[in-house]
């Protein structure tokens, strides 16, 4: 298949839309919940985490940047007067730009001024809290970074060390999570074949395979035998087949190479080359497996190598004695994920602010601050030593001479349509790698160019409120994998009680929907970076409306022959919206490993008094990259006091 990116945005992308039809977004019954008529409304509280419909990068957070870096908007900064000075000014109050506060403090002292700007209308980056009061209680949810993966495995002693200062316990998170809830109610993981693609809609449960990162214990998975459960997919005979002889797992398919050639080979080749040109599966066979990847490496087994397919747990490589994982990877599949604060690394992100700002809540620790009403009112007080300030998007940091010749840094941003100009004797660049250019524009080329590698992966996490979960009890399923259908990934939400918190456990009763989508452009071959970029234009022109419809035509295909009807059962939906999502990870498909390291360090070198933090500086989606280039970025400053 050959499709160019231009070819995609003048016709395929084009296709997409026209084909979704909105639904009256103003069709309320009566007795319909109060949430309905909140997420169709669309009204605007004082609380950023009770809002719902498109959140993520939510409609204002990212024109000014986009006008900025994308359409040459002109401003004139030299005439801008002087608003405020600070020890710091860190750009971005994700993860790592909080932790790169604290670890501010912590080596230059609480005194410190720090201001920290951040474009959305609410802090912490992709870890993002959702709220939902239901009649029958408080649902919470996470609109982005999740859990903390292997934290006893592959977190830094600096990483650990910011968790014992914020008074976080891996082993009570741990202990939170009730990892047979659904097993012990004889609930397992299913497939959804949609009509669109397979014929018929269809949800087969039972599947035995583990997943990378899994929070069911291995033992307890209730799946079927293979044979049965593969003898349920509506696919021809042959087929069928051949998808049982693959897991089964038998066969060399790299036979007569070398131990060293059989790994060189699965880092050049694709999973979808491996069934093909190895394996010999049919095209429709294939598909089945097409978006098992979409989660963990933010794009299909198209643009997935053998090494990183078989990370994520998928069959063909356990009779061609490959080499043994390295540690780290064998971490993410064999830790259990079950370290998960209920709003997801929110908890984490809304432990530091209440650290720097500590008159935003009341409280001392993890348990207390999950179910704490934050007081946004305290974030940016001109009392307070740190000020974090929200709506607020950067577009120029310039290292400048003060009058008494002292090395300073001037960032400018934009607030209310207005051009504000604030000086700091140091400054963190903690947001995107792609706009860091554009922001630090004195950076030389190949410096930027470097940044630029970094193209992040667009991502929806979208939380539906269902009235009640039923329907997964028919159909015997907590979580359903999609291989085609737009949300690869559907799920009842973590079972995790903690700090007064309770997860719901009354089917009958309402509980909160974890859908993930990754735009890619599926079956292409074309390399990650290039899908990334078609599948953020695709995602910034796609209305709340048409992320509705798409999502109600799925869950009604899904569960409908349980009796669901979404109509009547959909409570809320918040779509979490991230046109730069996961951070870019070295893809041995497109990528020199080597070179890829040269780059990342480049891309990171400090300019002057300004430094760069952020997950992307480590290339790495998680939440302990963000704290150990935090840290790195704030070592990187020096003591100007001296």
């Amino acid at each position: 298949m050959s499709i160019t990116r231009r070819d995609f945005l003048n016709g395929v992308a084009l296709s997409i839309i026209p084909g979704v039809a909105p639904i009256n977004l103003l069709r309320a019954n009566p007795g319909e919940s109060d949430l309905v008529r909140q997420t169709l409304q669309s009204p605007i509280p004082a609380y950023p985490p009770t809002l719902t419909g498109l959140r993520g990068n939510h409609p204002g957070s990212f024109e000014v940047a986009h006008g900025f870096a994308r359409e040459g908007q002109a401003y004139d900064f030299d005439t801008v007067p002087l608003l405020e000075e600070y020890d710091l000014v860190i750009v971005g109050a994700g993860i790592s730009g909080l932790a790169a506060a604290c670890f501010y403090q912590e080596k230059f002292g609480s005194g410190k001024k720090i201001l920290l700007l951040d474009n959305h209308d609410d802090f912490g980056g992709h870890a993002k809290r959702n709220e939902f009061d239901t009649s029958y209680g408080l649902v919470l949810g996470y609109g982005g970074s999740e859990s903390l993966q292997s934290p006893r495995s592959v977190f830094s002693p600096v990483a650990m060390g910011l968790l014992k200062d914020l008074k976080v316990n891996i082993d009570a998170l741990a202990a939170g999570f009730r990892r047979t809830f659904y097993p012990d109610l004889g609930l397992s993981r299913g497939i959804y074949f949609d009509q669109k693609t397979f014929g018929v809609d269809k949800v087969v449960s039972g599947d035995p395979g583990r997943t990378v990162a899994d929070d069911i214990p291995p033992d307890r998975l209730n799946g079927r035998a293979l044979a049965e459960f593969i003898g349920e997919f509506p696919l021809p005979e042959l087929d069928k087949a051949a998808l049982l002889a693959l897991h089964e797992e038998k066969t060399d398919y790299l036979q007569g190479m070398t131990l060293q050639e059989k790994d060189e080979w699965i880092l050049r080749n694709s999973y979808t080359a491996f069934l093909r040109d190895k394996v010999g599966l049919s095209e429709q066979a294939i598909a089945y497996f097409q978006q098992r990847t979409n989660d963990f490496q933010g794009v299909g087994i198209d643009a997935v190598s053998c090494s990183d397919a078989r990370l994520c747990a998928l069959p063909g490589f356990g009779a061609m004695g490959l080499s043994p994982l390295d540690p780290e990877e064998q971490a993410e599949l064999d830790d259990p994920y079950i370290f998960h604060f209920p709003d997801g690394n929110a908890g984490l992100a809304r432990l530091m602010v209440r650290k720097l700002i500590p008159q935003v809540a009341n409280g001392t620790t993890m348990q207390d601050v999950v179910l704490t009403r934050f007081d946004y009112s305290k974030l940016d007080r001109p009392e307070h030593p740190v000020k974090l300030r929200l709506n607020s998007t950067a577009i120029q940091s310039r290292n400048v001479r003060t009058d008494d010749g002292q090395s300073a840094v001037d960032t400018f941003y934009v607030h209310d349509g207005k051009l504000v100009r604030v000086r700091s004797r140091q400054a963190i660049m903690a947001g995107y790698n792609m706009m860091i250019p554009f922001v630090v524009p004195e950076m030389s080329k190949p410096q930027k160019d470097a940044l630029r590698q970094n193209v992040k992966v667009p991502l929806v996490y979208t939380k539906v409120v269902i009235s009640n979960w039923e329907p997964f009890i028919r159909l015997g399923v907590h979580e359903i994998y999609s291989p085609a259908a737009p949300y690869s990934r559907v799920k009842l939400d973590y079972p995790v009680d903690l700090g007064g918190y309770q997860h719901p456990r009354d089917p009958a009763r309402p509980i909160g929907l974890h859908m993930v989508h990754v735009p890619t452009v599926a079956g292409s071959g074309l390399p990650n970076r290039d899908q990334s970029r078609i599948g953020r234009a695709i995602l910034l022109g796609t209305t709340f409306e048409q992320h509705e419809q798409i999502i109600r035509d799925q869950l009604q295909g899904m569960l409908g022959q349980a009796g669901f009807n979404h109509e009547t059962d959909i409570l809320a939906i918040t779509v979490n919206r991230w046109s730069h999502g996961y951070s870019y990870i070295v893809n041995t498909l497109f990528d020199d490993e080597d070179q890829s390291e040269q780059t990342m360090r480049l891309a990171r070198q400090p300019v002057g008094q300004i430094t760069i933090a952020n997950s992307d500086a480590g290339w790495s989606p998680y939440a302990h990259a963000a704290i150990d280039q935090a840290w790195r970025a704030v070592n990187e400053l020096r003591d100007l006091s001296a």
